[in-house]
């Protein structure tokens, strides 16, 4: 096994990234729900090593968060001995889940969770040949062609993806995530959506937010994706202001605590900013008093008093009564 660096793992746990938030590989769901009504014992043995995975992901999770805090503080352990930690802890997991896919050629669901392990800890290469073992069994499972898109848009075969995410949405037509993958995954790779779809770059903004667009549509409720979507606006120019601040509205309107509400005042505060609505930006910046925003709200109130001074210098009238002196 590929010593896993903490860098890989720190990706498990990024969270309220600028724009790739999604492309989650989806894991086989089906057991969840029918594990307490089977008696088969390759369905438990996958539905136990699955919980197994979930709580090494969460332990080795804490090692990292809590390693970083000690290293901030000078009492941290080297990174080569938490490597061999980590290394030691996932070692089981990996080792089960290659005995049960040896054990059953036939069965997808196993290598689709295997896969899911494997691309989640760096091994893409080794997730993609397990994906497309189980593509050879189930052509008809949403998660495979999904979870191959996501890969493959990270291997560099970009405009493969293209088709597999479209390929999931076929089978699976009602399934958010797989809107919400194929929309950032378009919307990260304007170069490649355009020379796949033959598209202006303004064709590919709107394919990537209609894509986000159904993705709401099927998921109404969830902040998350809310705010994801709304973040993609930055990256959209010419700037799409009044879309972005439907978007954060919508955002807002989903936050379930305050702490979510006043993160969503940033970005209102952000846009009005570039905008030029520095009245509105400063109402939102008064709005924000969390402590866990304050550097940012420190740094968008000095950029709101920049931007208002360059205004005031701009807008200056030049003096007519001035008096011109020769040069002594």
């Amino acid at each position: 096994m590929t010593i896993i660096v903490i860098a890989a793992l720190g990706a498990i746990l990024a969270t309220n990234q600028p724009v790739a938030i999604s492309n989650r590989l989806v894991a086989p769901t089906a057991l969840s729900s029918t594990v307490g009504e089977t008696n088969d014992p390759v369905d438990q043995a996958l539905q136990k090593l699955m919980e197994d995975d979930d709580a090494a992901r969460a332990e080795v999770d804490k090692w990292i968060t809590d390693n970083q805090a000690f290293t901030a503080k000078g009492a941290g352990i080297p990174r080569a001995e938490l490597n061999r930690r980590i290394f030691d802890r996932f070692a089981p997991i990996r080792k089960g889940y290659e005995d049960l896919s040896r054990a059953h050629t036939n069965r997808a669901d196993i290598l689709i969770a295997y896969a899911s392990w494997l691309g989640e800890t760096g091994e893409e290469d080794l997730a993609i040949q397990q994906l497309e073992k189980a593509r050879g069994i189930d052509a008809k499972d949403p998660a495979i062609w999904n979870n191959l898109a996501n890969l493959y848009g990270h291997n560099g075969e970009v405009k493969k993806s293209f088709e597999y995410y479209a390929k999931a949405i076929e089978l699976s037509p009602t399934e958010p995530v797989y809107y919400h993958n194929f929309g950032t995954t378009v919307f990260l790779f304007r170069k490649d959506a355009k020379e796949f779809y033959d598209f202006t770059e303004q064709q590919v903004f709107d394919k990537a937010l209609l894509l986000y667009s159904n993705a709401i549509r099927l998921d109404p409720q969830d902040f998350k994706l809310a705010a994801d979507v709304a973040q993609t606006f930055y990256g959209i120019q010419p700037p799409r202001t009044e879309d972005a601040l439907r978007a954060w509205t919508n955002a807002y309107r989903l936050a379930g605590d305050d702490e979510e509400r006043e993160g969503v005042h940033t970005h209102f505060a952000r846009v009005k900013l570039k905008a030029g609505r520095f009245a509105e930006a400063r109402a939102h910046l008064n709005s924000v008093t969390n402590e866990m925003y304050a550097e940012l709200k420190r740094r968008l109130t000095r950029n709101l008093q920049e931007a208002e001074a360059t205004l005031s210098d701009t807008n200056m009238p030049t003096p007519t009564n001035a008096t011109t002196h020769p040069a002594r």
